[in-house]
């Protein structure tokens, strides 16, 4: 695995060891950077969130691009040595942080998020349990650009997102989403 473009372009990545994770390919993370790019223009000044993070590897493709921040959140003993190891390499410890549990146990956030990645175990439907709790915890906004991986035969549906691209990417398939347009912002308070 490397970093695909931006300030790190053609750097190794530390995968975790053994089976827990499931590093996004070289050709999946170049084909939703891609993806992304071409919707946001640039990563210059974005705050990422990079959830079942595993080796860190798109928060780190966001950073080399020019992200300002990524929240890396990883539970796994295995894939948090990678991450932090992969931070320590990049010298990104100004840019990152690294929260260790459950993507399930996060607390609600004062501002939302420019871009969330979220790279679930496939087949779990822990895509989109996820995003119905970050939309109640104020992660997501009418700004926000979610992707998540998931396995070729699932589908993300949840309540208040819609689906802006889909790609098919081997055994993977790689989803754009943003909040419907007609939703009230979940950030702003009632009058």
């Amino acid at each position: 695995m490397r970093i695909i473009a931006g300030e790190w372009r053609g750097r190794k990545l530390v995968a975790p060891k053994g089976v827990a994770t499931r590093p996004t390919a070289d050709r999946a993370r170049e084909t939703l950077f891609s993806m992304l790019t071409s919707r946001l223009g640039s990563f210059a000044d974005l705050r990422v969130a990079d959830l079942f993070a595993g080796s860190g590897a798109l928060g780190l493709e966001a950073l080399s691009r020019g992200a300002a921040h990524c929240l890396f959140v990883e539970q796994d003993r295995a894939a948090l040595d990678a991450i932090r190891s992969n931070i320590a390499t990049f010298e990104a410890r100004d840019r990152s942080s690294l929260e260790t549990g459950s993507v399930m146990q996060l607390r609600a956030v004062r501002d939302p998020y420019d871009v969330i990645l979220l790279d679930p175990p496939y087949r779990t439907g822990a895509g989109a349990v996820a995003l119905d709790r970050l939309l109640r915890l104020g992660w997501i906004d009418h700004a926000t650009w979610i992707a998540v991986e998931t396995g070729s035969e699932e589908d993300i549906a949840v309540r208040k997102l819609e689906i802006e691209a889909e790609r098919r990417i081997g055994k993977g398939k790689l989803t754009l989403l943003r909040l419907e347009p007609n939703q009230a912002d979940p950030n702003t308070l009632p009058a």
